[in-house]
């Protein structure tokens, strides 16, 4: 039996060879999708994890405890209570203290701050100074440092009335965070949100009385197999549960952690089910090709099928004599395409991170492989099942008897009624389970199964009149489409086929322009600098000096408050360096409306000294102090004349650090009493008034001009309230008779550089604060009236719900009080490749450098983006199936195709019409088949509502792009009209050589 095999497969070598490399081709892609999925979801996992804040990485427990003077102990026994509630395996957390105190530093008013301890706080700062080591010694940022005008050495004092002990506080050292966007520095308690940065201790501070009640916590960073969900780990339930049995002790657990987890499953999930659903499709695919190449090479093989009948051998000897023929090639093909396919997978994307996971994989491709060896070897059988027991009489027949003609039209009816019933599930509940996933490819074989009817019968009778006519080509091209067994079953492969691909190539590049457009909405612009600066009139004037003509580089902050996210860029240059796209509406509207807003800049003080004209007309003493802030540092600097006597006079301020250019602009007038005896000032009392006639330094800053335009001018809209009048040359201000004495110090005018209400641009819905009141922004110092000029479906940075308004105002209006932000520089596309040492030499530290490139690359591990990858591969096993089953096609009909042409040369027909009917058909089959397919992957997509796969995360700030443009399927379609075409050619050339040489009959 073994001899007669392999005697069969070595006669055979061309029918072998096809079947080995269909099986080759299935088992690569069989062999790679587990792989690749499980492979592509570690990167997924650790993509998600990369990019995540580290508040989705921690968890957090407080609570608040009463030390009874061992805080040390306190904090020991609410440690071990928190790791007996926590899941299991997650590691041990960090330890801290917090509570907030009232400070009092020389004679400044009485500032909140949070004073806390932390473990490892030494470890994770950059210190000037000693870490604090002995109770009472305390570490200060640099910033608080500053608001609080301390320094190292010394001391706060606390006030408290809970304590006849008085708490005094050492400045031991000023501290910078080392890593301040780490997982260390996540916790709010921790870290500054509105006010100054906390001050660190020792727990041995926490023993005085005034601090026995502080909050307590516990943060702890999950592992990556937790967040992963490694093994099946359920994070969100497995916190749900530890919530449930710390808060029996009044502990309150937070974390932001089960989002990220669900988002990492959830891509899990559609990693693989993707991945599963193409390769199943692909097998079927493969299994059908498997199956019609068997049916084309079974013609050689009814010869000996008969012999063996005439000899006597049973029906399961010959089955196990054919199948061993095709055992050979199915073999050989699964050892060759296994490893194939996983290096193929290897080099797409990369190993599998989890070992867990690349067990999994290697069963599930070693169970894939079996599939195509099983499925193919039955479907194999059953085409030879559907001979072996035919007469001898009927084996011996050069053509088929027609009998059982009902069996294809049965199977053709079935696959339609799949076909529809996937269509409905899709259409009726949008579901992508079950049939839903195949309904693309159900739609392209209902394409293909139609169209062979129709082509079938168009042949036929076209074909008959063709030849009635005198069109010798036409029509014996047309019958032998017609008239050729198995061509209407080729027809449908190639359809399906190239639909296939198709839609894979146009899903792969419209994925890829999404990712794109999303990288480009979220950054902003090409390129993006995360940078850090001492505050936003930093940022600007270094960007500006780094870039002087304002085409390259541009300041943006990032911020938000309670009312939306917002955006703040520099208008001046947003035309020139943000990646502006139509949905944001106009480019330069925003631009425009700040440009009419903006006023002629009041001169700057560039000297030590001012002089002031005023009068003051209140009996009541009063103080009157001038605010500036450097426009190159942004640091505050005042200008304080003092007590004024009643009536007119001229008094003078020293000025401390406006001698360096540009100087300082004027950002508000104070109105206080004069400093008490304990140096504490309070708001001007009711009634209180002066006139502000003249400002100058030499040369005027503020003239009768200036003062007496109330467009120039003012009033704050939170704290003391003040009346302004601006008329006659002279600016007045006096306290409201109905003003309280509020926490803000003093009455205030604001000097206005720009008109209000601020321009902005939404996007999204408005902000519920502004449905039934003003728009206001908060977070600037004062409350800021805004004017939407445009509301739009999206923004850059901010998506679908934000604001973008103009940094220059923002900072402006802020002023002494910057509220902080993310800081950036974007860059255009053409910004030279110095840029980023102008800006470092500028003053600006660069901590973090992305471009859109990067950032697409990076959404490029989410599923959808992995699934047309796969999709895409899929597609062109497919193509090479199609191609390899046109190849057998014409192959196997290549000797009864030339004898008959030979015939028809011997009856006078031309050569160049044989030779153009020998090859007519093969093209015609294969150009019918493209046009098919491109129709059956435009109305898959029209049918189904198929779009590009939403992203994983849920982002849908831009409509997604369509699934099959014009450019992308023309391309598929010239690539699939190349490899079926050269295949053609391939197969056909002995034959073209032999008729062109007139040996048609050889």
């Amino acid at each position: 039996m073994f001899a007669l095999v392999f005697g069969a497969v070595r006669t055979r070598a061309a029918q072998v060879l096809t079947i080995l490399v269909l099986t080759v081709l299935a088992a690569a892609v069989a062999a790679a999708g587990p792989w690749y999925g499980f492979a592509a979801v570690g990167k997924a996992a650790d993509a998600y994890l990369e990019a995540a804040p580290a508040s989705q990485r921690t968890v957090t427990v407080t609570s608040r405890i009463d030390t009874r003077g061992d805080p040390a102990g306190a904090l020991d026994r609410f440690a071990g209570q928190v790791r007996a509630g926590l899941p299991k395996g997650i590691g041990d957390g960090l330890r801290g203290l917090s509570a907030s105190i009232n400070v009092q530093s020389g004679s400044s008013a009485s500032t909140t701050i949070d004073l806390a301890h932390r473990d490892e706080f030494c470890d994770r700062v950059r210190l000037d100074g000693a870490c604090p080591a002995a109770a009472g010694e305390v570490a200060v940022s640099h910033d608080a440092a500053r608001q609080l005008g301390v320094t190292t050495g010394d001391v706060l004092t606390v006030l408290t009335a809970t304590s006849a002990v008085p708490l005094k506080l050492t400045v031991a050292g000023l501290y910078a965070r080392t890593d301040p966007t780490g997982t260390y520095w996540s916790s709010r308690l921790f870290r500054s949100v509105t006010g100054p940065d906390p001050m660190f201790t020792v727990t041995a501070t926490f023993e005085h009385k005034h601090l026995a009640s502080p909050t307590v916590a516990y943060d702890v960073v999950l592992p990556g197999a937790l967040l992963r969900g490694d093994g099946g780990f359920d994070l969100g339930a497995a916190l749900v549960e530890s919530d449930r049995f710390l808060g029996q002790s009044q502990l309150r657990l937070s974390s932001q952690a089960t989002p990220l987890h669900l988002a990492i499953v959830r891509d899990r999930a559609t990693i693989l089910d993707g991945i599963s659903a193409s390769g199943a499709q692909l097998l079927v695919l493969t299994w059908f090709a498997l199956g019609l190449a068997g049916w084309y090479t079974l013609r050689d093989r009814r010869a000996d099928a008969a012999l063996l009948k005439l000899r006597g051998v049973s029906r399961s000897g010959r089955l196990r004599l054919a199948l061993g023929q095709h055992l050979v090639p199915l073999i050989g093909g699964a050892l060759i395409g296994a490893p194939l396919g996983y290096l193929t997978a290897w080099a797409l994307a990369g190993p599998v991170p989890v070992a867990v996971d690349r067990q999994t994989a290697l069963a599930w491709s070693a169970l894939a492989v079996g599939a195509v060896l099983a499925g193919g070897l039955a479907v194999l059988a059953t085409v030879e099942a559907t001979v072996l027991g035919r007469p001898v009489s009927a084996l011996l027949q050069r053509a088929g008897s027609g009998r059982g003609s009902w069996r294809p039209a049965l199977v053709d009816v079935i696959l339609l009624a799949i076909a529809v019933a996937a269509l409905y599930q899709v259409r009726s509940a949008g579901s992508g389970d079950g049939l839903g996933r195949a309904a693309p490819v159900l739609v392209a074989l209902a394409v293909g199964l139609i169209a062979a009817r129709l082509l079938n019968r168009s042949a036929d009778r076209g074909g008959a009149a063709a030849l009635r006519a005198g069109r010798l080509r036409v029509g014996l091209t047309a019958l032998r489409i017609s008239r050729s067994p198995g061509s209407d079953r080729l027809f449908v492969l190639v359809v399906v086929a190239v639909a296939l691909f198709v839609t894979a190539a146009g899903g792969w590049a419209a994925e890829s322009a999404g990712r794109t457009a999303r990288s480009e909405s979220e950054l902003g612009a090409s390129r993006v600098l995360s940078v850090t600066a001492a505050n936003r009139t930093v940022l600007l004037t270094a960007v500006r000096a780094a870039d002087p003509g304002g085409r390259q580089a541009m300041a943006v902050v990032r911020n938000r408050n309670d009312t939306a996210q917002i955006l703040e860029v520099d208008t001046t240059r947003l035309g020139s360096v943000a990646a502006w796209r139509p949905e944001y509406g106009p480019a330069g509207a925003l631009p425009d409306a700040v440009a009419a807003a903006a006023l002629p800049p009041l001169p700057l003080v560039t000297g030590d000294r001012l002089t002031l004209a005023v009068r003051r007309e209140s009996g009541e003493a009063v103080a009157l102090t001038l605010h500036l802030q450097h426009e190159a540092t942004g640091e505050p600097v005042k200008a304080p004349f003092g007590a004024l006597r009643p009536g007119d006079q001229t008094v003078t301020a020293p000025v401390t650090g406006c001698t360096a250019a540009p100087g300082c602009r004027l950002v508000r007038w104070e109105l206080t009493t004069p400093p008490a005896p304990d140096g504490r000032v309070r708001p001007a009392p009711a009634g209180s008034a002066v006139v502000v006639r003249r400002l100058d330094q030499g040369a005027n800053i503020l003239d009768g001009t200036t003062l007496g335009d109330i467009g120039r001018w003012r009033v704050g809209t939170i704290g003391a309230a003040v009346d302004l009048v601006a008329a006659g040359g002279t600016l007045r201000l006096s306290a409201d008779e109905n003003h309280t004495e509020v926490d803000r110090v003093g009455v205030e005018a604001w000097a206005s550089d720009h008109l209000l209400p601020l321009p902005a641009l939404l996007a999204g819905p408005v902000p519920d604060r502004w449905r039934d009141d003003e728009a206001l922004l908060p977070g600037y110092g004062e409350l800021t009236p805004v004017q939407v000029i445009s509301n739009v479906a999206a923004l850059p940075a901010v998506g679908g719900s934000g604001l973008v308004v103009d940094l220059d105002s923002t900072r402006r209006l802020a002023a002494d009080a910057d509220p902080g932000g993310q800081f950036e520089v974007w860059l255009a596309p053409d910004a030279g490749p110095g840029i980023v040492e102008a800006l470092t030499a500028a003053g600006l530290t660069v901590s973090a450098d992305t471009d859109v490139a990067a950032h697409t690359v990076r959404l490029g591990t989410q599923g959808p983006a992995v699934l047309v990858r796969f999709e895409l591969l899929a597609g062109v096993a497919a193509l090479l199936l199609a191609a390899a089953a046109v190849a057998v096609a014409a192959t196997v009909d290549r000797r009864s195709l030339a004898e008959q042409l030979a015939a028809l040369r011997l009856q006078g027909l031309p050569r160049r019409v044989t030779v153009s009917i020998g090859w007519a058909g093969t093209a015609a089959l294969i150009l019918a088949g493209l046009a098919g397919g491109v129709l059956a992957a435009l109305l898959a997509v029209d049918v189904t509502g198929r779009t590009v796969p939403p992203f994983t995360d849920g982002w849908a700030v831009l409509p997604p792009p369509g699934p099959l443009d014009p450019v992308t399927t023309a391309l598929a379609v010239a690539v699939a009209l190349a490899v079926l075409g050269v295949t053609g050619r391939l197969a056909l050339q002995p034959l073209m050589r032999s008729l062109r040489d007139g040996e048609a009959g050889r």
